[in-house]
């Protein structure tokens, strides 16, 4: 196959980058870079699959999950963010902890995995979440609950006047099993300064996640790029993730999240092409080699593209999802949710064997 002949990969310059995955070193920031600056974005993705197949074969998992959005009333007020609302505001809304039973026992499917996650109320105590969490646990003992972003558990923390850690010690005796990775956009200070600058800072996301990590409790990580953030930025957030890794192991998915501009207030000069999307991911696959598992996250890449992704170094296609909020707010298009057939089908259709798994990536037999 030519893009796996190694004069293949010096004819596009990164011939010794291709070395050094054959032979399982760590990337540089410097050959991040250069990954991103490769005339040939296929190169990249054909070097991100080797690893993709390395680690997975030809598995791409999916998971019986579903979302719930508990409240879209936000003090934050991110410039890029089209979900949220103040408190009073037209479209505003909070869900009650019967609201959110009421949606979990409509789904069609049972959800192996709750992603629980909303805005930062000015007035939602902690014991409301606890509630939530309880319930959801009595009506569904065994569902994995991937909830609350390390920007929500900061800002239960402040409401509360405790520290992140008892937050997490609190959520965790009510069911909370898991963080998922919200709220890190980017972490360079400058690019937060301009998109969310009231927002928790990245090193006070690290924290908390690394956090949860001692606590024993697993959590992912996101990135959120193509907005105003260079390649540089993005590198230098993939670095960082990596380096949390090492202290703790804790991360087990990785979501690159491309920025969809539709409603946003945020002028972007340069759209994402489908390319850089792929390219990204492939980029993250490489350069994150202690995170097991890279999500194509359909909601926000759309179905065909997240299909593409599978060949560019990602092995997760994420879920049924049954109603999404925040990204559909943003302009995605994709569906709602998806049932287990279509999941298996877009899996298939792309030459990969579809794996059901838990919120643990456990594989269910």
């Amino acid at each position: 196959m030519k893009l796996l002949n190694n004069d293949y990969f010096e004819n596009m310059g990164i011939g010794d980058i291709r070395a050094k995955v054959h032979a399982g070193e760590r990337l540089t920031f410097e050959d991040g870079m250069r990954l991103f600056e490769c005339p040939e974005p296929l190169a990249v993705g054909a070097l991100a699959h080797q690893v993709r197949t390395r680690m997975h074969g030809d598995k791409a998992f999916y998971v019986i999950n579903q979302h719930v959005n508990y409240t879209n009333v936000c003090v934050n007020g991110c410039v890029f963010c089209a979900y949220q609302r103040e408190e009073g505001q037209e479209g505003g809304f909070v869900l009650t902890k019967e609201d959110v039973i009421a949606k979990i026992d409509a789904a069609a499917l049972t959800p192996r995995e709750i992603h629980i996650v909303g805005g930062c109320h000015p007035k939602l105590g902690l014991e409301y979440f606890e509630e939530i969490m309880r319930a959801v646990k009595n009506r569904l003992p065994d569902v994995v609950l991937k909830c609350f972003t390390a920007v929500e558990i900061a800002h239960f923390a402040s409401l509360e006047n405790i520290t992140s850690k008892e937050v997490l010690t609190r959520l965790n005796a009510a069911g909370l099993d898991m963080l998922p990775g919200g709220g890190a956009e980017i972490f360079a200070p400058k690019i937060r300064e301009q998109l969310c600058p009231r927002k928790s800072t990245a090193e006070e996301w690290l924290a908390i996640h690394e956090e949860a990590h001692a606590l024993g409790m697993k959590t992912n990580a996101t990135m959120l790029f193509g907005h105003i953030e260079s390649h540089e930025d993005r590198i230098d957030h993939l670095v960082r993730l990596r380096e949390s890794q090492d202290k703790g192991g804790g991360y087990t998915c990785f979501i690159p999240l491309p920025f969809l501009t539709e409603n946003s207030q945020l002028t972007i000069e340069e759209p994402l092409t489908g390319l850089e999307e792929l390219r990204t991911i492939a980029v993250s696959r490489l350069m994150l080699d202690n995170i097991p598992h890279i999500k194509a996250y359909w909601v926000m890449l759309g179905v065909k593209q997240a299909q593409a992704a599978l060949k560019f170094g990602a092995d997760d296609f994420d879920g049924t999802v049954v109603e999404e909020k925040i990204g559909h707010e943003a302009g995605a298009t994709s569906e709602q949710g998806m049932t287990r057939t279509e999941l298996e089908e877009m899996i298939q259709g792309c030459g990969c064997t579809p794996v059901e798994r838990d919120g643990f990536f456990n594989e269910v037999k």
